[in-house]
């Protein structure tokens, strides 16, 4: 088994007093969550019967998959406000729950990545571009890498070029993690026309779905609009209704804040590749913990509510960072400007790597996340990058404690 991408920044920064690690929306806690419930308006008894549920629950075994209230809620909230009008709803059927969204993804690989050939993009989020290892019997992946240069789009062209005849597996990332770009709805039908030709399954990680930055900036103005959780002009359709083959996967930690929760699932139309996945489930982690069930339910009955408040903090956030990099220190930095998710891949144009750079902000008590979180091989385009996470309210004071590093450093980096 391969060492963890990310052990190395876990050990470096483990106790820096600033984080721009993270790459979650901000945490909820049970107080707030309660308080987002009682403050919803319906008539029906739903919340109250949830209230009640949380307080006074038997810690008895969920169903293996979730219980067929959650998978439903799931199915309606984040589902069925996105379909096509001549698809039939989702139902929970249609979903499978997971403890987090790595599970999930392993639980996929090994359902459909075996005997086959797979397609990954890079750089990206270790249990994501890894995901077919995990299949012994996989007959190997073909890394394609996203370039700064196509604004770390999908290229369609190096998709059908990756192509061979046994290629029958193709993982994505949408929203893309680290850089928190999202590819169009056009781009989105190229990709599932590719691979219904060839009969291929699309896995996709959408882990960062539903924190879509609307906004009108083309000027560079700041302006950055809310996203509800129904209706974006950025968001494209899940994978799971957009092809018949598609399944997607998500997680309550990144758009909800929902981290310690750990609910994630996978979902799609195809009910045989769901009782495929069923039964390597099986023989996995068969179910989550009954108090996390009931909190996911919280959180889906309150979606909306919680997803405009993440993303008054992200909006905030976000116009901070463009501040940072565009204006106040363009001389030290550079990024493809994100449009989805919590997160931005940032180039440093100073004279130290990723790796360095992070290693002395280290010492300065600051967390980022270098270029080695997201390759085993990093290559020399991607060099000087990092990711940062600008969805906790304390962001901002990690960002001032940042500026008074390269205030302190930027003379030694020369002109």
């Amino acid at each position: 088994m391969k060492e963890p991408w990310s052990k190395r920044h876990k050990h470096e920064f483990k106790g820096t007093k600033f984080s721009l690690s993270n790459s979650f929306a901000q945490p909820l806690s049970q107080p707030e969550l309660v308080e987002f419930i009682v403050q919803q308006d319906d008539s029906s008894s739903c919340h109250n019967d949830l209230l009640e549920m949380y307080q006074n629950h038997d810690l008895e075994y969920v169903p293996n998959g979730g219980s067929l209230d959650l998978r439903q809620d799931i199915a309606n909230v984040v589902y069925n406000q996105d379909k096509n009008e001549d698809q039939e709803p989702m139902t929970a059927d249609n979903v499978l729950v997971f403890p987090g969204a790595q599970v999930a993804l392993q639980t996929a690989a090994l359902a459909f990545a075996r005997d086959c050939h797979s397609i990954v993009f890079t750089p990206g989020y270790q249990s994501t571009v890894e995901s077919p290892d995990w299949a012994k019997t996989s007959q190997g992946t073909t890394q394609i890498p996203r370039s700064p240069e196509n604004n770390w789009q999908v290229d369609p062209e190096k998709l059908k070029e990756a192509m061979q005849p046994n290629t029958k597996f193709l993982i994505l990332n949408e929203p893309h993690n680290p850089s928190g770009i999202i590819m169009s709805r056009e781009l989105q039908a190229q990709v599932i026309e590719i691979c219904r030709e060839h009969d291929i399954v699309i896995l996709c990680d959408e882990v960062y779905r539903l924190l879509e930055h609307d906004h009108d900036d083309t000027d560079g103005s700041k302006t950055i609009h809310t996203t509800s959780s129904s209706s974006s002009s950025l968001r494209i359709p899940s994978m799971a209704n957009a092809y018949e083959k598609g399944i997607s996967a998500v997680t309550m930690s990144k758009p909800w804040g929902g981290c310690g929760i750990s609910i994630g699932w996978l979902v799609c139309r195809d009910r045989s590749m769901i009782q495929t996945l069923v039964d390597v489930q099986y023989f996995g982690t068969a179910c989550v913990s009954r108090v996390s069930e009931i909190q996911g339910r919280m959180v889906l009955a309150a979606s909306s509510a919680i997803l405009k408040d993440r993303m008054t903090t992200i909006r905030h956030n976000k116009a901070l960072l463009q501040e940072f990099i565009e204006v106040k220190y363009a001389k030290w930095f550079s990024w493809n400007r994100p449009n989805a998710g919590a997160i931005a891949f940032v180039k440093f144009l100073g004279p130290w790597t990723s790796n360095q750079f992070g290693d002395e902000l280290a010492k300065a008590g600051i967390s980022i996340k270098p270029a080695y979180c997201f390759a085993d091989t990093i290559p020399p385009e991607i060099q000087q990058y990092f990711r940062v996470g600008f969805g906790e309210r304390r962001m901002p004071l990690a960002l001032e404690a940042l500026g008074e590093f390269v205030e302190k450093h930027q003379d030694s980096w020369g002109s």
